[in-house]
């Protein structure tokens, strides 16, 4: 049995702007901010982006290798350097292609010069003038020529034919623009232009220490700006672009960095105060969550099989008050996950699985993950939610619920799971999610008995959920 390493939320940008105290001199991240150094900016790129595209490293932690060695760097650069690496990486085949014929020897340029060229072309096609991006990353001539050529570049790309045009321009691969187009029909396009957009930065109110407007008013009071999410009543946009994790709002335990799609998954659990397991918890975050449903009371069952992100859990939970959470680090599988199991068997009032995913819900967060998705990998995934959905189902209790969750816009994830799980399990049925959300909040998500969200639809991370009763 395994479960996903669910990665700490990101705020997408740097360290604080406010002066060191007095007495201590500041770090350059500290610093007042100035006009960017384009020199540095564009090195640490070349860096970060070299050693996801080149190395196969993962993009947040490529970042956070990179800028943890670029002491020199202001926050501006800071924020520069991320999004310039992640708004590159969001649009990387649909740059390549555009370069491929924009550019007469392209493909035969060395590794640097090529990349150089790839960033150059990505704030172009976000909006900044050519030729001010061809003097800041000192391109040679030819270069800089095929800069003012991308508009018949796109031109030539949209001359393509529909389902050849596709997967360039929404900058996936192929197997998985196939999954999009199966998805989302005559919406595949406007849902994969959502994905290649920059989340916004939400946070989520722990209401074991105050409501939203309590929580918004501490953020004002630390000069952020926030407004409410359309959708979750615990949530608030963060707006101005800031590194959350330095707010002491954030470190005394008074929000959580959580999406709102993911807390609208989180709701779906209506935790009461009695027996509650989260599945597959990873750090915790929807384990916080459901604590704060359960008013710190009952037993909150928080499994996993990764002892680190367990260790994470512990420390979230004690910097939010959580103190009804039982963290447990089970088995992988076999004999002995089963063992483990055997003492909640049957006695669960909601079980909740969030299970492993293609996270292809999250491309605005990750967008490297499309290119190291594979055909092969998607099948595993499949595999794995219906052994775990089917293995977890036994901790119910008669009249319980089993709560199902991806961060994946997938119907083989996500519907053709849940239908195979009730072909092979009779005793439960689908409780539709309005009855849980309210009429209002239900309109605002959309019909039909599951939890879908998407970037396109509700300007969320991709998120699917079920609920499935046990019968008494």
């Amino acid at each position: 049995m395994a479960t996903q390493r669910k990665s700490r939320p990101h705020s997408r940008s740097a360290p604080k702007k406010s002066g060191a105290p007095s007495g201590k001199k500041p770090s350059p991240s500290e610093r007042p901010e100035r006009p960017l150094r384009e020199d540095l900016v564009l090195q640490a790129c070349l860096e970060a982006y070299g050693s996801v595209r080149h190395e196969g490293r993962m993009a947040d932690r490529a970042l956070d290798f990179t800028l943890r060695r670029k002491a020199n760097l202001y926050s501006n650069e800071r924020r520069a350097v991320a999004e310039r690496v992640y708004g590159l990486l969001r649009r990387q085949r649909t740059v390549d292609f555009l370069l491929s014929r924009a550019h007469p020897r392209f493909d035969s340029l060395e590794t640097s010069r090529q990349d150089v060229l790839r960033l150059a072309a990505s704030r172009v096609l976000y909006g900044e003038p050519h030729g001010l991006v061809a003097r800041q990353s000192a391109l040679a001539p030819p270069d800089a020529q095929a800069l003012g050529a991308l508009p018949e570049a796109a031109a030539a790309l949209e001359a393509l034919p529909a389902r050849e045009r596709f997967p360039i321009a929404a900058s996936l691969p192929d197997f998985l623009a196939d999954r999009f187009l199966q998805t989302f029909g005559r919406d595949a396009a406007r849902a994969a232009e959502a994905m290649n957009e920059r989340a916004p930065l939400v946070a989520r109110a722990n209401l074991l220490k105050g409501d939203r407007d309590a929580l918004a008013q501490r953020l004002k009071a630390e000069t952020v700006d926030v407004k409410p999410t359309p959708l979750s009543p615990m949530g608030l946009v963060l707006e101005t672009r800031i590194n959350a994790f330095s707010l002491e709002s954030f470190r005394e335990g008074m929000l959580e960095l959580q999406d709102e799609g993911s807390q609208l998954l989180g709701m779906l659990v209506d935790a009461p105060p009695t027996r509650v397991v989260d599945a597959c918890a990873g750090a915790g975050g929807k384990t916080l969550q459901l604590a704060a449903q359960m008013k710190n009371r009952g037993d909150l069952h928080a499994l996993d099989i990764d002892e680190r992100r367990m260790e994470d859990l512990k420390k979230r939970a004690r910097r939010a008050g959580v103190h009804n959470v039982r963290a447990q680090l089970i088995p992988h599988e076999g004999p002995e996950a089963d063992a483990a199991l055997t003492p909640l068997k049957g006695k669960a009032d909601r079980v909740l699985v969030d299970a492993p995913c293609s996270g292809t819900g999250t491309f605005r967060r990750k967008p490297d993950a499309r290119y190291r998705l594979t055909p092969e990998d998607l099948e595993m995934h499949v595999g794995r939610q219906k052994a775990l959905l089917a293995r977890f189902a036994t901790l119910v209790k008669p009249g319980g619920r089993l709560i199902y969750g991806t961060c994946s816009v997938l119907r083989e994830e996500n519907e053709n799971v849940v239908e195979d799980f009730l072909a092979k399990h009779p005793e439960f049925t689908v409780k539709p999610v309005a009855e849980l959300l309210g009429a209002e909040l239900a309109e605002k998500v959309g019909p039909g008995p599951f939890l879908r969200l998407a970037p396109h639809t509700h300007g969320t991370d991709g998120f699917f959920g079920a609920v499935l009763v046990r019968a008494k």
